[in-house]
Protein backbone atom coordinates (compact mmCIF):
# COMPACT_ATOMS: atom_id res chain seq x y z
CA UNK A 1 0.00 0.00 0.00
CA UNK A 2 2.82 2.39 0.88
CA UNK A 3 4.54 1.73 -2.46
CA UNK A 4 1.32 2.51 -4.36
CA UNK A 5 0.86 5.74 -2.41
CA UNK A 6 4.43 6.78 -3.20
CA UNK A 7 3.87 5.99 -6.88
CA UNK A 8 0.69 8.07 -6.94
CA UNK A 9 2.48 11.01 -5.33
CA UNK A 10 5.26 10.79 -7.90
CA UNK A 11 2.76 10.71 -10.77
CA UNK A 12 0.73 13.67 -9.44
CA UNK A 13 2.04 17.06 -10.49
CA UNK A 14 3.06 19.25 -7.58
CA UNK A 15 1.41 22.43 -8.83
CA UNK A 16 -2.36 22.47 -8.21
CA UNK A 17 -2.76 25.17 -10.86
CA UNK A 18 -1.10 23.03 -13.52
CA UNK A 19 -3.33 20.08 -12.63
CA UNK A 20 -6.43 22.28 -12.82
CA UNK A 21 -5.38 23.78 -16.15
CA UNK A 22 -4.81 20.30 -17.55
CA UNK A 23 -8.31 19.35 -16.43
CA UNK A 24 -9.83 22.46 -18.04
CA UNK A 25 -7.94 21.75 -21.25
CA UNK A 26 -9.12 18.14 -21.42
CA UNK A 27 -12.68 18.95 -20.37
CA UNK A 28 -13.10 21.64 -23.03
CA UNK A 29 -11.46 19.32 -25.54
CA UNK A 30 -14.07 16.63 -24.82
CA UNK A 31 -16.92 19.14 -24.98
CA UNK A 32 -15.87 20.48 -28.40
CA UNK A 33 -15.01 17.06 -29.77
CA UNK A 34 -18.58 15.89 -29.20
CA UNK A 35 -20.20 19.10 -30.43
CA UNK A 36 -18.10 19.88 -33.50
CA UNK A 37 -18.06 16.25 -34.60
CA UNK A 38 -21.85 16.26 -34.60
CA UNK A 39 -21.87 19.54 -36.53
CA UNK A 40 -19.48 18.10 -39.11
CA UNK A 41 -21.59 14.96 -39.50
CA UNK A 42 -24.87 16.84 -39.88
CA UNK A 43 -23.46 19.49 -42.21
CA UNK A 44 -21.40 17.27 -44.50
CA UNK A 45 -24.21 14.73 -44.87
CA UNK A 46 -26.74 17.49 -45.68
CA UNK A 47 -28.77 16.39 -42.66
CA UNK A 48 -29.13 12.81 -43.85
CA UNK A 49 -27.10 11.58 -40.87
CA UNK A 50 -28.51 13.76 -38.15
CA UNK A 51 -30.36 17.02 -37.66
CA UNK A 52 -29.78 20.31 -35.86
CA UNK A 53 -31.08 18.72 -32.66
CA UNK A 54 -28.29 16.16 -32.94
CA UNK A 55 -25.76 18.96 -32.54
CA UNK A 56 -27.57 20.37 -29.51
CA UNK A 57 -27.71 16.97 -27.85
CA UNK A 58 -24.08 16.20 -28.65
CA UNK A 59 -22.87 19.41 -27.02
CA UNK A 60 -24.97 18.51 -23.97
CA UNK A 61 -23.45 15.02 -23.80
CA UNK A 62 -20.06 16.69 -24.12
CA UNK A 63 -20.83 18.93 -21.13
CA UNK A 64 -21.92 15.96 -19.03
CA UNK A 65 -18.92 13.83 -19.96
CA UNK A 66 -16.45 16.66 -19.41
CA UNK A 67 -17.94 17.46 -16.00
CA UNK A 68 -17.75 13.87 -14.80
CA UNK A 69 -14.19 13.77 -16.10
CA UNK A 70 -12.80 16.95 -14.52
CA UNK A 71 -15.13 18.20 -11.78
CA UNK A 72 -13.02 16.67 -9.02
CA UNK A 73 -9.90 18.54 -10.13
CA UNK A 74 -10.87 21.99 -11.38
CA UNK A 75 -14.62 22.19 -10.89
CA UNK A 76 -15.23 21.69 -14.62
CA UNK A 77 -15.79 25.31 -15.66
CA UNK A 78 -15.17 24.62 -19.38
CA UNK A 79 -16.18 28.22 -20.07
CA UNK A 80 -14.40 31.56 -19.44
CA UNK A 81 -17.75 33.17 -18.60
CA UNK A 82 -18.26 30.62 -15.83
CA UNK A 83 -14.73 31.12 -14.52
CA UNK A 84 -15.16 34.91 -14.53
CA UNK A 85 -18.49 34.63 -12.71
CA UNK A 86 -16.98 32.35 -10.07
CA UNK A 87 -14.11 34.80 -9.57
CA UNK A 88 -16.59 37.64 -9.04
CA UNK A 89 -18.51 35.47 -6.57
CA UNK A 90 -15.22 34.63 -4.81
CA UNK A 91 -15.62 30.94 -5.48
CA UNK A 92 -12.36 30.93 -7.46
CA UNK A 93 -9.22 33.00 -6.96
CA UNK A 94 -8.61 35.73 -9.54
CA UNK A 95 -5.15 34.34 -10.24
CA UNK A 96 -6.77 31.33 -11.92
CA UNK A 97 -8.86 33.33 -14.38
CA UNK A 98 -6.31 33.77 -17.18
CA UNK A 99 -4.70 30.28 -16.93
CA UNK A 100 -8.14 28.63 -16.92
CA UNK A 101 -9.31 30.65 -19.93
CA UNK A 102 -6.17 29.95 -21.94
CA UNK A 103 -6.47 26.23 -21.18
CA UNK A 104 -10.10 26.22 -22.28
CA UNK A 105 -9.35 28.01 -25.55
CA UNK A 106 -6.44 25.67 -26.26
CA UNK A 107 -8.60 22.61 -25.57
CA UNK A 108 -11.25 23.90 -27.98
CA UNK A 109 -8.58 24.58 -30.63
CA UNK A 110 -7.09 21.09 -30.41
CA UNK A 111 -10.53 19.45 -30.48
CA UNK A 112 -11.41 21.40 -33.63
CA UNK A 113 -8.20 20.25 -35.27
CA UNK A 114 -9.00 16.62 -34.49
CA UNK A 115 -12.54 16.97 -35.84
CA UNK A 116 -11.11 18.48 -39.03
CA UNK A 117 -8.73 15.54 -39.47
CA UNK A 118 -11.45 12.96 -38.81
CA UNK A 119 -13.98 14.60 -41.15
CA UNK A 120 -11.52 16.00 -43.69
CA UNK A 121 -12.81 13.98 -46.64
CA UNK A 122 -16.45 14.75 -45.85
CA UNK A 123 -15.73 18.47 -45.42
CA UNK A 124 -13.82 18.66 -48.70
CA UNK A 125 -16.51 16.74 -50.58
CA UNK A 126 -19.25 19.00 -49.20
CA UNK A 127 -17.34 22.20 -49.93
CA UNK A 128 -16.16 20.97 -53.36
CA UNK A 129 -12.56 21.33 -52.28
CA UNK A 130 -12.92 24.94 -51.12
CA UNK A 131 -13.04 26.10 -47.49
CA UNK A 132 -15.51 28.98 -47.39
CA UNK A 133 -17.42 31.07 -44.85
CA UNK A 134 -20.33 32.11 -47.11
CA UNK A 135 -22.59 30.32 -49.53
CA UNK A 136 -24.55 27.06 -49.65
CA UNK A 137 -21.36 24.99 -49.32
CA UNK A 138 -19.77 26.90 -46.46
CA UNK A 139 -18.15 24.78 -43.78
CA UNK A 140 -16.84 27.36 -41.31
CA UNK A 141 -20.01 27.06 -39.20
CA UNK A 142 -19.04 23.48 -38.38
CA UNK A 143 -16.55 24.95 -35.95
CA UNK A 144 -17.41 28.53 -34.89
CA UNK A 145 -20.76 30.32 -34.60
CA UNK A 146 -22.07 32.93 -37.06
CA UNK A 147 -25.18 35.16 -37.00
CA UNK A 148 -28.28 34.68 -39.13
CA UNK A 149 -28.64 37.06 -42.06
CA UNK A 150 -31.64 38.87 -40.55
CA UNK A 151 -30.00 39.56 -37.18
CA UNK A 152 -28.85 43.01 -36.08
CA UNK A 153 -25.66 43.51 -34.09
CA UNK A 154 -27.47 44.71 -30.98
CA UNK A 155 -29.88 41.79 -30.84
CA UNK A 156 -27.12 39.25 -31.45
CA UNK A 157 -25.25 40.76 -28.49
CA UNK A 158 -28.40 40.59 -26.36
CA UNK A 159 -28.95 37.01 -27.47
CA UNK A 160 -25.57 35.95 -26.08
CA UNK A 161 -26.00 37.95 -22.88
CA UNK A 162 -29.38 36.35 -22.17
CA UNK A 163 -28.21 32.83 -22.99
CA UNK A 164 -25.13 32.99 -20.77
CA UNK A 165 -27.09 34.73 -18.02
CA UNK A 166 -29.62 31.90 -18.04
CA UNK A 167 -26.81 29.38 -17.80
CA UNK A 168 -25.33 30.95 -14.66
CA UNK A 169 -28.72 31.65 -13.11
CA UNK A 170 -29.70 28.00 -13.38
CA UNK A 171 -26.47 26.29 -12.33
CA UNK A 172 -25.65 28.40 -9.26
CA UNK A 173 -28.52 26.93 -7.25
CA UNK A 174 -27.56 23.30 -7.78
CA UNK A 175 -25.28 23.12 -4.72
CA UNK A 176 -27.15 25.54 -2.45
CA UNK A 177 -28.01 23.56 0.69
CA UNK A 178 -30.53 26.14 1.93
CA UNK A 179 -32.64 25.69 -1.20
CA UNK A 180 -33.22 22.40 -3.04
CA UNK A 181 -29.69 21.15 -3.83
CA UNK A 182 -29.14 18.48 -6.44
CA UNK A 183 -27.28 15.30 -5.52
CA UNK A 184 -23.61 15.78 -6.29
CA UNK A 185 -23.49 12.80 -8.65
CA UNK A 186 -26.39 14.18 -10.70
CA UNK A 187 -25.07 17.71 -11.19
CA UNK A 188 -23.33 16.93 -14.55
CA UNK A 189 -26.47 15.58 -16.28
CA UNK A 190 -28.55 18.42 -14.81
CA UNK A 191 -26.12 21.03 -16.17
CA UNK A 192 -26.13 19.18 -19.49
CA UNK A 193 -29.94 19.39 -19.56
CA UNK A 194 -29.79 23.13 -18.87
CA UNK A 195 -27.34 23.56 -21.75
CA UNK A 196 -29.62 21.47 -23.97
CA UNK A 197 -32.59 23.66 -23.08
CA UNK A 198 -30.66 26.84 -23.91
CA UNK A 199 -29.40 25.33 -27.19
CA UNK A 200 -32.87 24.22 -28.23
CA UNK A 201 -34.53 27.55 -27.43
CA UNK A 202 -31.85 30.21 -28.03
CA UNK A 203 -29.67 29.05 -30.92
CA UNK A 204 -31.64 30.23 -33.96
CA UNK A 205 -30.12 33.72 -33.95
CA UNK A 206 -26.41 32.98 -33.72
CA UNK A 207 -25.76 29.42 -32.59
CA UNK A 208 -25.93 29.79 -28.78
CA UNK A 209 -22.20 29.85 -28.19
CA UNK A 210 -22.63 31.15 -24.59
CA UNK A 211 -18.95 30.27 -24.18
CA UNK A 212 -16.05 32.40 -25.47
CA UNK A 213 -13.67 29.41 -25.54
CA UNK A 214 -16.16 27.32 -27.50
CA UNK A 215 -16.18 30.01 -30.21
CA UNK A 216 -12.66 31.49 -30.15
CA UNK A 217 -10.77 28.17 -30.15
CA UNK A 218 -12.49 26.79 -33.26
CA UNK A 219 -12.39 30.20 -34.96
CA UNK A 220 -8.63 30.40 -34.46
CA UNK A 221 -8.33 26.91 -35.88
CA UNK A 222 -10.29 27.79 -39.01
CA UNK A 223 -8.06 30.85 -39.41
CA UNK A 224 -4.97 28.64 -39.47
CA UNK A 225 -6.47 25.69 -41.35
CA UNK A 226 -7.35 27.41 -44.60
CA UNK A 227 -10.55 29.39 -44.16
CA UNK A 228 -8.48 32.58 -43.86
CA UNK A 229 -9.07 35.90 -42.14
CA UNK A 230 -12.68 36.00 -43.32
CA UNK A 231 -13.67 34.01 -40.24
CA UNK A 232 -12.91 37.20 -38.28
CA UNK A 233 -13.89 39.88 -40.79
CA UNK A 234 -17.20 38.45 -42.03
CA UNK A 235 -20.52 39.97 -40.94
CA UNK A 236 -18.80 43.27 -40.18
CA UNK A 237 -16.28 41.79 -37.74
CA UNK A 238 -19.00 40.00 -35.75
CA UNK A 239 -16.51 37.64 -34.07
CA UNK A 240 -16.22 39.83 -30.95
CA UNK A 241 -19.87 39.31 -29.99
CA UNK A 242 -19.59 35.68 -28.77
CA UNK A 243 -16.38 36.68 -26.98
CA UNK A 244 -17.57 39.73 -25.06
CA UNK A 245 -21.32 39.19 -24.58
CA UNK A 246 -21.00 35.93 -22.54
CA UNK A 247 -18.47 37.65 -20.25
CA UNK A 248 -21.19 40.21 -19.49
CA UNK A 249 -24.12 37.79 -19.40
CA UNK A 250 -22.46 35.38 -16.96
CA UNK A 251 -21.88 37.95 -14.20
CA UNK A 252 -25.34 39.47 -14.83
CA UNK A 253 -26.99 36.08 -14.36
CA UNK A 254 -24.91 35.56 -11.22
CA UNK A 255 -26.06 38.94 -9.85
CA UNK A 256 -29.68 38.03 -10.54
CA UNK A 257 -29.18 34.83 -8.58
CA UNK A 258 -27.62 36.69 -5.66
CA UNK A 259 -30.31 39.38 -5.44
CA UNK A 260 -33.40 37.28 -6.05
CA UNK A 261 -32.40 33.93 -4.52
CA UNK A 262 -29.26 33.65 -2.40
CA UNK A 263 -29.76 36.81 -0.36
CA UNK A 264 -33.42 35.89 0.24
CA UNK A 265 -32.80 32.37 1.52
CA UNK A 266 -33.15 31.95 5.31
CA UNK A 267 -30.01 31.48 7.36
CA UNK A 268 -29.49 28.00 8.85
CA UNK A 269 -30.49 29.31 12.31
CA UNK A 270 -33.88 30.45 11.00
CA UNK A 271 -34.71 27.28 9.09
CA UNK A 272 -37.76 25.45 10.55
CA UNK A 273 -36.99 22.27 12.39
CA UNK A 274 -39.22 19.22 12.33
CA UNK A 275 -40.45 17.59 15.53
CA UNK A 276 -37.99 14.73 15.41
CA UNK A 277 -35.08 17.17 15.23
CA UNK A 278 -36.48 19.20 18.13
CA UNK A 279 -36.99 16.14 20.30
CA UNK A 280 -33.52 14.89 19.48
CA UNK A 281 -32.01 18.26 20.37
CA UNK A 282 -33.85 18.36 23.70
CA UNK A 283 -32.76 14.84 24.56
CA UNK A 284 -29.15 15.70 23.85
CA UNK A 285 -29.32 18.73 26.11
CA UNK A 286 -30.98 16.92 29.04
CA UNK A 287 -28.53 15.28 31.44
CA UNK A 288 -29.85 12.23 33.23
CA UNK A 289 -28.05 10.63 36.11
CA UNK A 290 -26.95 7.03 35.71
CA UNK A 291 -28.76 5.94 38.87
CA UNK A 292 -32.06 7.35 37.60
CA UNK A 293 -31.72 5.36 34.41
CA UNK A 294 -31.14 2.15 36.33
CA UNK A 295 -34.16 2.90 38.55
CA UNK A 296 -36.41 3.50 35.57
CA UNK A 297 -35.29 0.23 33.98
CA UNK A 298 -35.98 -1.70 37.22
CA UNK A 299 -39.46 -0.21 37.51
CA UNK A 300 -40.26 -1.11 33.92
CA UNK A 301 -39.12 -4.70 34.49
CA UNK A 302 -41.22 -5.02 37.67
CA UNK A 303 -44.33 -3.70 35.91
CA UNK A 304 -43.81 -6.14 33.07
CA UNK A 305 -43.47 -9.08 35.52
CA UNK A 306 -46.63 -8.11 37.41
CA UNK A 307 -48.64 -7.91 34.20
CA UNK A 308 -47.33 -11.26 33.02
CA UNK A 309 -48.32 -12.93 36.36
CA UNK A 310 -51.87 -11.60 36.12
Amino acid sequence: IQDSQVTMKLRMLRSPLVRECMAEFLGTFVLLLFGCSAAAQVKSSRETKGQYLSINMSFSVGVMSAMYLTKGISGAHLNPAVTLSFCILRKVKWGRLVPYCLSQVLGAYVASALVYVVYYDAIMEFGEGVLTVHGPNETASIFATYPSQYLTLGRSFLDQVVGTGMLMLCILSLEEKRNTPAPSDLIPPIVATIVLGISMSMSANCGAAINPARDLGPRLFTLTAGWGTEVFTCYNYWFWVPLVAPLIGGPLGSCLYLVFIEWQLPTPELLPQDKSTTVCTINIKVVVKREEVYLLICKAVMLYLKKSNH
